[in-house]
């Protein structure tokens, strides 16, 4: 693994003038060598994969808040008249 392949995210945060050791590191490694997933074209698959297996469910509920409110309407208007 060259210097191109590293794509570890390495934050360190110093506090000023007190005593003590008040350094914080915290090293994020982005998975196994091989099956990680960079760049915004994956990014974005990988969005609208996910969108289209909620799809199903979006329906059922576009459908079901449609007939609720159909069913308000037509009690109210057996309730006014």
């Amino acid at each position: 693994m060259d210097e191109h392949d590293d794509h570890s995210l390495d934050i360190q945060q110093n506090v000023g003038d007190v005593s003590g050791d008040f350094t914080k590191s915290i090293t994020i490694e982005t998975g196994s060598e091989g099956s990680e997933r960079t760049g915004d074209v994956e990014a974005l698959v990988d969005l609208t994969y996910n969108i289209f297996q909620y799809i199903p469910e979006l329906v059922f509920i576009s459908l079901y808040g449609l007939l609720m409110y159909a069913a308000v309407l037509l009690i109210t208007k057996k309730i006014k008249g």
